[in-house]
């Protein structure tokens, strides 16, 4: 038997191909779990066209409430699973439709600026001593002041040149005017950017001490070129980026990484945006026997002794089971994320929430023309607006 499992996270296809391989000696090769992967986001897209080629995935993952409605009436209600007694109270919101759970999370995350330890420090800069928009820009100055000495190309490596991390950084300044809620930031029909003065400053600090041209630096570049190997002090990602830097440099993550908070609310409130960013939905339009397979899968995945260990093994999740130990997760950035989710002090993955198509469509179209110097910030926050407001 085959369940195919849609992945929307090519930065986890490899480790997601290992656990189908030890699934598949579990079940004596009677069960074949492939992984197929659309991901830097095209995702959304990709899993359309298999919808409406009637090649449907058994398992899938669902980017937000807006994704998880769209299949809302293809997926079953995941409360009769094993693992869903497991979860966090609350993660179970982003894939919940009229009180009907119909996605696990896949995982936690949270998101901010990623920074270099060793840099900071050889800068001589405490990053505890960062409580406040100003004490950040102040450290990008005198990080940018000892570039020779530091061996550093530039302090930024903002990825201009991806729509999804254009979006991401949104998260900051959306989260607040939603008051921190997913739920909120779903039914919400207007986004007035409250917060967009925060965004601008923000925004016009790292593109003038990034690495140029801004709307050229991809993922790769970002992350397994220059952030890795020293060459820039920060860069704005989620401990996503964990197993790709563990890959190259297996020391970085344990020895070198560190999570500042973005100061969104205002100069001095600064929060860590944190949540699961997909959710995994089981399609019950497939044989009962497929759909059975893909929910024993899900199950061993999340509660088998194997599969824990891959979850913060390999995977190098948090995850959104309770039950770990903070020492359980393999480095200090997801330890020190796994207990502000415990604790509540995160905010909210809104960006997960907007409009179907707005974020690729208009808001990083827009961004870039911003970046490159096109247009005013005005006309990027009222024409990003008015798309919300039509596409919603």
């Amino acid at each position: 038997m085959t369940v195919d499992f849609f992945n929307q996270k090519p930065e986890i296809t490899a480790q997601l191909e290992e656990l189908a391989d030890m699934y598949n000696e579990e079940t004596d090769g009677d069960t074949r779990v492939t992984i197929t992967t659309v991901g830097s986001g095209e995702g959304s897209a990709g899993l359309q066209a298999r919808f409406s080629s009637g090649d449907e995935p058994a398992l899938m993952m669902l980017g937000g409430l807006p994704e998880v409605e769209r299949y809302s009436d293809s997926l079953i209600d995941v409360s009769e699973l094993d693992v869903t007694d497991t979860l966090i109270d609350g993660t179970l919101e982003g894939g919940t439709i009229d009180d009907i759970p119909l996605g696990i999370p896949l995982n936690l995350e949270g998101f901010g600026w990623m920074y270099n330890r060793e840099i900071f420090e050889e800068a001589g800069i405490n990053p505890d001593s960062i409580q406040s928009y100003d004490d950040f820009a102040e450290a990008v100055e005198t990080l940018d002041s000892q570039k020779e000495e530091l061996g550093i190309d530039e302090v930024f490596a903002f990825s201009g040149g991806e729509n999804y991390i254009a979006n991401q950084f949104s998260a900051n300044f959306t989260s607040p005017e939603f008051n921190e809620s997913i739920i909120e930031s779903y039914e919400a029909k207007e986004l007035n950017w409250e917060y967009g003065d925060q965004m601008k400053k923000y925004t016009d600090l790292f593109n003038q001490y990034n690495v140029q041209p801004i709307l050229t630096v991809d993922y790769s570049r970002s992350v397994e070129e220059l952030f890795v190997n020293d060459k820039v002090a920060m860069v704005h990602q989620g401990i996503w980026i964990v197993p790709t830097l563990n890959d190259i440099d297996p020391s970085f993550a344990k020895e070198k990484l560190g999570l500042l908070p973005v100061y969104g609310e205002s100069d001095t409130e600064g929060k860590i945006i944190a949540g699961a960013p997909f959710y995994i939905g089981v399609n019950k339009n497939l044989d009962d026997e497929v759909v059975e397979e893909s929910k024993n899968f899900l199950d061993w995945m999340y509660t088998s002794e194997e599969g824990k260990e891959m979850i913060t093994g390999d995977l190098a999740f948090v995850p959104a089971q309770e039950g770990y130990e903070p020492e359980d997760i393999s480095d200090p950035v997801s330890q020190e994320l796994y207990r502000a989710l415990l604790a509540g002090e995160t905010g909210a993955m809104t960006h997960k929430q907007y409009p179907d198509g707005w974020f690729q469509q208009v808001l990083y179209p827009e961004y870039q023309k911003y970046l490159n110097g096109d247009q005013t910030w005005e006309d990027f926050e009222m024409n990003t607006a008015e798309a919300f407001k039509e596409m919603r």
